[in-house]
């Protein structure tokens, strides 16, 4: 026995019906289309990668000559100065020309050499030093040998530089002390007195030993999560009370707010 199974039998299957079409969603248009387009033909160009499509062949006459692609230097002129004259050495007398003759003169050569000799400054000996064994000379002046420092107008004195940071120093302090003073006055702080300032600087290295036994008493392995955090944890305390006992000992004046 088959298993298909029919539709109920009706009279109204007879009567023709017409197909339904399948209406299909519209065709997916990107909002980049026209953009991309433009794009595309603003960046293309003719022969970009692959080199124009016809190569004009050079002619048969017109083939590569010996050196015709290396630099020509340009021709070559004669020099001239400025005035367009052309200075140079004399030319060379001519055979025909005579030189001048009988010329005598009455200057005495020797005593002007030894007047000039005489009259002339003795030229001074530049001092010089040797440093090595075979007597290699070097100036003695840039040798740092020779104190010129000690010769200087400003020679041991107090530079300008100085002279202003130290001045900057002692303004940023005075205003300090005024600030101080002012707020002293008004009541919003106190000087820390001398015997407070050691009894704090006591109890903080008390505690700070007190923290250090219970660091020692430590077990050596810190397998499980609480001893290593029991173990961060004094050692950040210790050394915030070692900047704490740091900056009392470092400073005398110490100022605290009234509450």
């Amino acid at each position: 026995m088959s298993d298909t199974i029919y539709p109920q039998e009706s009279i109204y299957n007879l009567i023709p019906r017409e197909e339904e079409k399948a209406m299909k969603a519209p065709r997916y248009m990107s909002k980049f289309r026209e953009q991309v387009k433009l794009e595309k033909v603003v960046n293309k160009s003719p022969n970009k990668t692959m080199g124009p499509a016809k190569v004009e062949v050079p002619m048969s006459t017109n083939y590569l000559l010996k050196r015709s692609k290396e630099p020509k230097l340009p021709e070559k002129k004669p020099f001239k100065y400025e005035d367009g004259e052309l200075h140079g050495k004399p030319p060379i007398p001519a055979r025909t020309e005579k030189p001048l003759m009988g010329l005598h003169t009455n200057k005495n050569f020797i005593k002007t050499n030894a007047v000039e000799n005489i009259m002339a400054v003795p030229k001074k000996v530049q001092p010089v030093y040797a440093d090595t064994k075979k007597g290699d000379k070097q100036p003695l002046e840039n040798s740092g040998l020779v104190p010129k420092f000690l010769k200087k107008k400003d020679y041991g004195q107090t530079p300008e530089y100085l002279l202003q940071r130290r001045e900057e120093v002692r303004k940023a302090q005075e205003e300090y002390d005024n600030y101080v003073k002012e707020r002293m006055r008004e009541g919003a702080m106190k000087q820390l007195s001398g015997e407070e300032r050691q009894h704090i600087l006591q109890a903080l290295k008390k505690n700070w030993d007190e923290l250090h036994h219970q660091y020692q008493s430590l077990s050596v392995v810190t397998d499980t999560a609480p001893k290593k955090c029991r173990k961060e944890r004094l050692e950040q305390e210790m050394k915030q009370l070692e900047r704490d006992i740091d900056m009392v000992e470092r400073h005398k004046t110490i100022y605290i707010a009234n509450n």
